[in-house]
């Protein structure tokens, strides 16, 4: 893989992506030359991604699908990277066709990356093409995480989501934004709900589409859907942590097997949530994919991670952010309270269905909650259109705040 681009300062440079041939070579040869475990002894996940999973998904990878697919979808996207902190940051930046369109800092999470990201563009940048209206319109950046895809791998530890957080309100500087409103799910929750703490200069808002507040601390179960909330929560500790204790406690230890095999790579990645195997597991096995959650998409991001060489690189983010080392480190420390409005939306299949009354506690100024009827933990990617119309309307009231920009 060669990037094209040369940094210089904290100058801004143009980004395009060239995988070699012999690095898709090596990848069906690694496919081919798979060795597979037997078959599990149970009829269902409780032991992991299934086999039949795997080796359909790997059959699809290897025959059938495009290897140059994820390579023409990034580069018919302006990218760009630049350096900050030490680290080069590769980030998709999308300008709205409007005027005056509310610039957004969105950010992935793990095991996904931009790709997740991508079928949201339209809808945002261009809203008026997807039933909305013009002044609806947002320009979009969209940073790969530090270790993750095109941006480069840390060379110290430290990168926490908070010091993410402070990096991309840098990026959103160097663009020029001097007002704009940000939105994570996942680890991106994570950056996301430490910039609104941090209430960086031009931040008008935030929005996550995961309650990342209660991990470190024990929520309420007074009424039923509270109940419902934290049972959901055990269930998840209880049987779906494996991957998340292994990265935040032994991510150097995955990795090997992450850069050395095509198909445990998969594996790792789509043994994350409940909701998303089945769904995954329909797409590659029965043929019917929930949603925009289709095997090229899925594969996407798959691919992307291969040839990048990014599995424990990532992996390691957990270290820094959920670790011994940072749980240490916040020991005795009260982050402080989020003061620019908050926005969230609950998606049914999400590892846990947050209700109003812990978003509400952990947000003192929440403006905007709503509860939609489908998407899962990936919503961006699975129901891009639903999405883009929360965004819309977590947002809307902040656009009169928005000092129109000059555009660079």
């Amino acid at each position: 893989m060669t990037a094209v681009a040369e940094q210089i300062g904290s100058s801004i440079r143009p980004f395009r992506v060239e995988f070699a041939e012999e690095a898709l070579t090596d990848l069906r040869r690694r496919l081919a030359a798979t060795r597979w475990p037997s078959r599990e002894l149970v009829d269902d996940r409780s032991q992991g991604v299934q086999l039949a999973t795997a080796q359909e998904l790997c059959r699809y990878w290897a025959n059938d699908y495009d290897l140059r697919r994820v390579e023409a979808r990034l580069n018919a996207l302006p990218q760009f990277t630049t350096v900050i902190d030490g680290v080069d940051v590769h980030f998709v930046h999308v300008r709205s066709p409007h005027p005056d369109a509310l610039p957004l800092i969105m950010t992935h999470g793990w095991p996904g990356s931009v790709i997740e990201l991508l079928d949201s563009i339209g809808p945002l940048t261009d809203p008026t093409a997807h039933g909305g209206r013009a002044e609806d319109a947002f320009d979009l950046v969209l940073p790969s995480l530090p270790g993750y895809g095109f941006s480069g791998e840390p060379t110290e530890v430290g990168w926490d989501v908070a010091r993410v957080g402070r990096a991309w309100a840098e990026l959103m500087d160097r663009l020029g934004y001097t007002r704009y409103v940000a939105q994570g799910g996942d680890v991106g929750a994570g950056v996301t709900d430490a910039m609104g703490r941090q209430a960086p200069e031009g931040l008008l808002g935030i929005h996550t589409n995961l309650l990342v507040t209660v991990l470190g601390a024990p929520p309420s179960a007074d009424s039923e859907q509270e109940r419902a909330a934290l049972a959901a929560i055990a269930t998840f500790q209880a049987e779906g942590f494996a991957y998340f204790l292994e990265q935040a406690t032994r991510p150097q230890t995955i990795g090997y097997a992450l850069l050395d095999s095509p198909a445990a790579l998969a594996a790792w990645l789509l043994d994350h949530d409940t909701d998303s195997y089945h769904k995954i597991f329909r797409a590659f096995v029965d043929g019917e994919p929930a949603g925009n959650l289709t095997r090229d998409n899925l594969l996407d991001n798959i691919t992307l991670y291969w040839l990048t060489g990014t599995g424990a690189s990532a992996a390691r983010s957990y270290w820094d952010s959920y670790g011994v080392a940072a749980q240490a480190g916040a020991a005795g420390r009260t982050p402080p309270e989020v003061t620019v409005p908050v926005g969230f939306t609950t998606f049914p299949g999400e590892i846990w269905r947050s209700p109003r009354s812990w978003v509400e506690r952990s947000y003192p100024t929440l403006t905007y909650f709503n509860e939609v009827d489908r998407g899962g933990h990936f919503a961006a990617w699975e129901e891009p259109e639903l999405f883009a119309s929360e965004i819309r309307k977590a947002f809307g009231p902040l656009r009169a705040a928005q000092i129109p920009e000059q555009r660079r």
